[in-house]
């Protein structure tokens, strides 16, 4: 992958290659009002981090609005030399005709927490619609956690996001993902027209650890609350767990110990493909119990990888 600044000005870059034919079915211009590629349309995130003086330092940062971050915090007592990288959306969320793009090089070593400073909201769009492109590359060694936010799709919003992740063997990878019915108070419970989810995980010669698309729709009759999707329930969360510091029967084991103690929600966990992890799905009423569930999982998996337990991100 090039890196050269032209690219970045190239839609190649920040535009998703290989869409679904049902995303590109809903790609029309937008007509009176910015369109795609045009200024604050197209947010770019491009770092590149490595251990320095005993600490993970940013040794390399390009941004353009509505994407940044400021300067990372160390705020784990257990893992002083975690970076800590609080990601900003300027704007109230995702609009019609958006692209972003994230690109994170985690140096061997090197340890990084990446998260959101809040949720996301996607609004209605009755044009085109918003994407997202989220690259890791975890070195050999290096510990990533990405850990967003929950995404909350308005009525008639339109989302595809792919998260693709290149980990060494000798890393560790913590992934997490939380969709929210909607703007619930507006009665706008799983009213949006689609969210597409796309999660791979690769190494670095390339070989595909597992890939997963999660899809729901409300367009054209499709119903999220289908007895094979989501039921009965309102929100979904995801926690993959990719690392070879402990076998994946032990991981596996470890955290259905630790959910047990979760009563409020539906869990599942298993081994991922590969036998490169382990994979937590959560279904639950709120997002209140799906979020402390979720904690719970990552806590699990922190305190037997990292031998220390989850940080306060000091959100409020």
């Amino acid at each position: 992958m090039t890196r050269a600044v032209t690219s970045r000005q190239d839609p190649a870059w920040y535009t998703p290659a290989d869409l679904p034919a049902e995303v590109l079915a809903i790609g029309s211009p937008v007509q009176g009002g910015l369109g795609v590629g045009a200024s604050g349309k197209v947010g770019l995130l491009d770092l590149t981090l490595a251990p320095c003086a005993g600490a993970t330092r940013v040794q390399r940062q390009y941004q353009r609005a509505p994407l940044h971050i400021y300067r990372p915090i160390y705020l784990d007592a257990g893992r002083p030399d975690m970076a800590f990288l609080f990601m900003q959306q300027s704007g109230d969320g995702f609009v019609q005709g958006d692209r972003c793009r994230i690109d994170l090089d985690c140096a061997p070593g090197s340890a990084v927490h990446l998260t959101t400073q809040a949720a996301t909201k996607v609004f209605g769009m009755r044009q085109n619609f918003a994407t997202q492109l989220v690259n890791l590359r975890v070195g050999a060694g290096a510990v990533v956690e990405y850990l967003p936010d929950p995404v909350v799709p308005c009525r008639g919003s339109r989302l595809f996001q792919r998260t693709s992740v290149t980990a060494d063997r000798e890393s560790t990878v913590i992934l997490g993902e939380t969709l929210l019915p909607g703007r619930v108070a507006h009665d706008e419970a799983h009213v949006y027209d689609l969210y597409w989810a796309e999660t791979e995980v690769r190494r670095p010669d390339g070989s595909l650890l597992f890939a997963e698309t999660l899809r729901l729709t409300c367009a054209d009759g499709g119903n999220p609350r289908s007895a094979g999707l989501l039921g009965r329930h309102d929100v979904i969360a995801t926690l993959y767990i990719v690392t070879d510091r402990i076998d994946a029967p032990s991981t596996v084991d470890l955290l259905r110990s630790a959910l047990v103690a979760c009563p409020d929600v539906l869990v599942g966990v298993s081994e991922l493909p590969n036998s490169c992890g382990a994979v937590v799905k959560l279904l639950g009423p709120t997002s209140a119990s799906v979020q402390a569930a979720l904690r719970t999982a990552w806590n699990a998996a922190r305190l037997a990888l990292l031998d220390t337990p989850v940080p306060n991100l000091r959100k409020g």
